[in-house]
């Protein structure tokens, strides 16, 4: 891989990382009560319920080890994700993203709609990059 391609992936991986970790700190609010329900969860309630709060603080988890699973993909040393797991993992991911992109798209939300839809859509084309990137194991 050349070096080019190589800044290029791990740039690719930094960024997805980044937004990642973004969605994680939202997912972290809506777990500590914040009201943003709006935003998330089909849009039902500004304050989330109990178990929707419960699922937020799993999905803000998620979030944190799917940019640390890019990130290894992508070139970092984030040596206890073995490399196996980073590259299929990237790739659920993607597949996961693409999900995401049907259900922000057809929520009757329009932050999911209008603000989160667009926000997966490059998540899920940043990661597709990670994903398809070659570069020799470390």
């Amino acid at each position: 891989m050349t070096t080019t391609a190589t800044n290029r992936l791990r740039r690719a991986a930094a960024a997805t990382a980044t937004g990642f970790v973004a969605v994680a700190v939202f997912q972290a609010l809506l777990a500590a009560g914040v009201p943003l329900g709006r935003a998330a969860w089909g849009g039902a309630a500004a304050e989330l319920p109990t178990a929707l709060r419960v699922s937020s603080g799993v999905a803000a988890v998620f979030w944190l080890v799917a940019a640390t699973v890019v990130l290894r993909r992508g070139g970092y040393p984030v040596r206890w994700v073995p490399e196996r797991v980073a590259g299929i993992g990237t790739w659920a991911l993607v597949g996961l993203l693409v999900a995401g992109l049907v259900m922000n798209l057809a929520s009757p939300s329009p932050w999911e709609r209008f603000g989160w839809a667009p926000v997966i859509a490059v998540l899920g084309a940043l990661c597709l990059t990670v994903a398809r990137g070659h570069r020799p194991a470390s």
